[in-house]
């Protein structure tokens, strides 16, 4: 797969989005649920989520000890073990192997031999090769790549499944349902394992001490693979050692439940091979089973390399090496359940960790066809079972990326207007992007001009094609008097003690600044302060009435929106500035309050990459998100009702929470301040807007975003039309802005004493 051009992209997505989606949405949003509903009901998963962390830290680290562990068991058992540098030794060491043990090969699942095109190889020197997996099997069948990498397959549906079998292997009887295309499948599959010389199959786990293969599978195939054949080759990464069985237990326990929310595996096969029981003559059924068969059984263990010890080396890349292909940082992907592996994926690796293990094995330029579908919207953070930063492998490949490309013509002029840390060579649109803070600031100071400007037609023509914004995206509209400036005019910090004494004076709750047991500030963040302002004036208004002494301060943005474009260095230079601003805040007690999650989230987690330890701990600690805050001070004896409820009449709250909050677990905070004041409240049953910050803007993804925000709109558009929407992240609101025919606004907004 290489789709090159941005206009190729959108092409090939938009045909994904008609042909494989409906199929890819549901198996992968029932594998999601599933996931939730098991490690839900799992006591202790996060617990075990974090021993299965340490496990594959120790186990990285100690990876050359353990090669050498797994060699000398592996012998004393009477195996051979051969440490492959690349997929090309790899191949050719199996070739050896099946030449001269026969010329028919049955196989089990395994993306390692995926990453090695070990089929290709061995079919090109005359070897017949079967998968044995269902998903498998259909994709060979069908002669294209995995989509997925639990569920090979699950981009077709049965009745294409059975129109490719039908068509293909033309039986008798026409095959039409599931129960008559598995059956088939495993008649067919089973004389081929019967027939088999080799059985080359992958490993879950490897455990060094006693070598013992794990094999996880859905179907059983994988035992007979390895058992029924003379020769046994099993494939697997180096990352693959456990140490010893001891290790091995959590990840039993979580890989089912991250995949597809089983609670145990369908079958979980431990073998220590050679097996000392001679094989099978299927031929001779009288002979008694102890005389039959090969007592001269053969194993050999493939440890891969090619590329993993590099990636060891590399601290950006090595949490890669702990992942244990369960695909659910695939299924918690709101991208990935539209258009599936095929779009979201490289060579062999698909979902969120794909980055990773393409960028690792194949390199950037494999990595870069797929990056950009990560959003970073964090989703899989808490769905991976280890526990790895999968957004941040992301950001980290992007930028890489950025930094390889080749300078153009312009780059001197677009250096000299862009105040970014970045190389020249960057693609024009992720650089506007990555600087939206500048252009933000020209727009307010020129508005409503900038605004109208933005959106006569000779110059969206001219963002769609030199900066890839697409023209059907209404563009945020920038507003004169900014949130800071409306904060200073109305006297600044001076003016809310001001306003403080008043209120006390007039009955209500606050207290001057002298008097006041909590002092915050409101982070005016790149959105709030140029585009939505009225939601940090709600802020304020809130904080005040709820006695809290406020300040809006000038700060520089976050770094998020470089962050999102993989501009790291830039965004580390803006975190540095940002506490540099807040710390005589933080010195003084004062909490900040921020808006928008995004910014929420950078804070509490990506500046732990950009910030000593104990700066980023202090700004982490003391940073909440805006009605989160509210919530903190009602618990503590706010008076809630000098906060805004609903009327008699209100038509109740539909509620979407942003991606970053749920992950941050700053979201039911929102949903109790809002019963907790007596509003009707439902909470979308849709994860994701399909926003994203720019990603919604861009010419390749904008369909693909109006795609993951169909089912927010239906939600919100049918059974709940008449409800107020509320979000609490910008992406959100520009996305509802589009979807529905109703003005959004911030739950804070409706928390407002001077909302009428």
């Amino acid at each position: 797969m290489s789709v090159d051009e941005p206009t190729d992209k959108a092409a090939h997505i938009r045909h994904l989005l008609a042909t494989e989606r409906e199929a890819v949405r549901e198996n992968t949003s029932h594998f999601n649920r599933e996931r939730y509903r098991a490690s839900t009901e799992y006591e202790g998963y996060e617990e075990l989520r974090g021993r299965a962390r340490e496990i594959k830290e120790d186990a990285i680290e100690r990876l050359p000890e353990l090669i050498e562990t797994v060699r000398e068991s592996v012998e004393a058992n009477g195996g051979t073990v051969y440490v492959a540098d690349d997929a090309a030794d790899a191949n050719r060491y199996v070739e050896e192997v099946v030449r001269d043990d026969g010329d028919t090969v049955v196989k089990s699942k395994s993306m390692t031999t995926e990453e090695i095109d070990l089929n290709e190889a061995l079919e090109a020197a005359g070897v017949d090769v079967y998968e044995t997996d269902l998903g498998e099997f259909v994709v060979q069948v069908a002669d294209e790549a995995p989509s997925h990498l639990v569920g090979p397959s699950l981009h077709r549906s049965s009745d294409d499944i059975a129109e490719l079998f039908n068509d293909r292997f033309d039986p008798e009887e026409p095959l039409e349902t599931a129960q008559e295309l598995t059956e088939f499948a495993r008649d067919y599959l089973g004389d081929r394992i019967v027939e088999a010389d080799v059985g080359v199959t992958g490993a879950n786990f490897v455990l060094a001490e006693s070598g013992t293969i794990t094999l996880v599978t859905n179907e059983g195939n994988g035992r007979k693979v390895a058992a029924t054949p003379d020769t046994h080759v099993a494939v697997a990464g180096i990352e693959k050692l456990l140490p010893s069985i001891e290790e091995l237990k959590p990840f039993t326990e979580l890989i089912a439940r991250a995949a597809t929310g089983q609670d145990v595996p369908q079958y979980l096969s431990m073998l220590t091979p050679p097996s000392d029981s001679p094989s099978l003559d299927f031929d001779d059924p009288t002979t008694p089973l102890s005389k039959q068969g090969s007592e001269d059984r053969e194993f050999h263990l493939v440890l891969l390399d090619n590329g993993r010890t590099e990636m060891r080396e590399d601290p950006q890349l090595r949490e890669t090496l702990y992942c244990i292909r369960c695909g659910a940082c695939a299924n918690s992907c709101a991208n990935f359940q539209q258009v599936g592996g095929h779009a979201f994926g490289g060579e062999t690796y698909t979902g969120g960790i794909a980055t990773g293990w393409e960028a690792g094995v194949e390199g950037l330029d494999t990595a870069a066809e797929f990056n950009d579908l990560c959003t970073g919207c964090s989703r899989c953070v808490n769905a991976c079972p280890v526990e790895i930063d999968i957004p941040w492998i992301n950001t980290v490949v992007r930028d890489r990326v950025n930094r390889g490309a080749d300078e153009g013509q312009f780059d001197h002029l677009v250096e000299g207007l862009t105040p970014d840390e970045e190389p020249g060579g960057m693609d024009l649109g992720k650089r506007f992007f990555g600087n939206f803070e500048t252009a933000a600031k020209l727009g307010s100071a020129t508005a409503p001009l900038s605004n109208w400007l933005a959106n006569a037609g000779p110059v969206r023509a001219g963002m769609e094609r030199v900066l890839g914004i697409d023209g059907r995206r209404d563009l945020p509209q920038f507003e004169r008097e900014t949130f800071r400036d409306w904060f200073e005019k109305r006297g600044g910090a001076a003016a809310s003690t001001k306003r403080a004494r008043e209120t006390r004076a007039a009955g209500g709750s606050l207290v001057p600044r002298d008097e006041a047991t909590r002092e915050a500030i409101v982070y005016p963040d790149l959105y709030t302060n140029y585009v939505r302002p009225g939601r940090g004036r709600a802020a304020v208004r809130v904080l005040e009435a709820l006695g809290v002494h406020v300040e809006v301060p000038d700060v520089p943005s976050s770094g998020r929106a470089p962050l999102s474009q993989g501009m790291v260095a830039t965004a580390d230079a803006k975190a540095s500035r940002v506490f540099g601003a807040l710390a005589e805040h933080l010195d003084a007690g004062r909490d900040v309050v921020v808006v928008e999650p995004s910014d929420l989230a950078m804070f509490r987690r990506e500046y732990e990459k950009f910030l000593p330890d104990a700066s980023h701990q202090r700004l982490s600690e003391n940073s909440y998100e805006a009605v989160e805050y509210v919530f903190g001070l009602l618990e503590n004896g706010g008076d809630a009702d000098v906060l805004t409820g609903p009327d008699a009449d209100d038509p109740g709250v539909a509620y979407h929470s942003h991606c970053q909050q749920r992950t941050l677990g700053a979201a039911a905070h929102t949903q109790a301040v809002l019963d907790r004041l007596g509003y009707d409240v439902v909470l979308s049953e849709a994860e994701c807007c399909g926003m994203a910050g720019s990603f919604g803007y861009k010419r390749d993804y904008y369909e693909l975003s109006m795609a993951v925000g169909e089912d927010l709109a239906t939600e919100f558009g049918g059974v709940h039309g008449n409800r107020r929407v509320v979000a609490s992240g910008t992406s959100c609101l520009d996305q509802l802005d589009d979807l529905l025919d109703r003005k959004p606004a911030h739950p804070v907004e409706l928390l407002d004493p001077a909302r009428t």
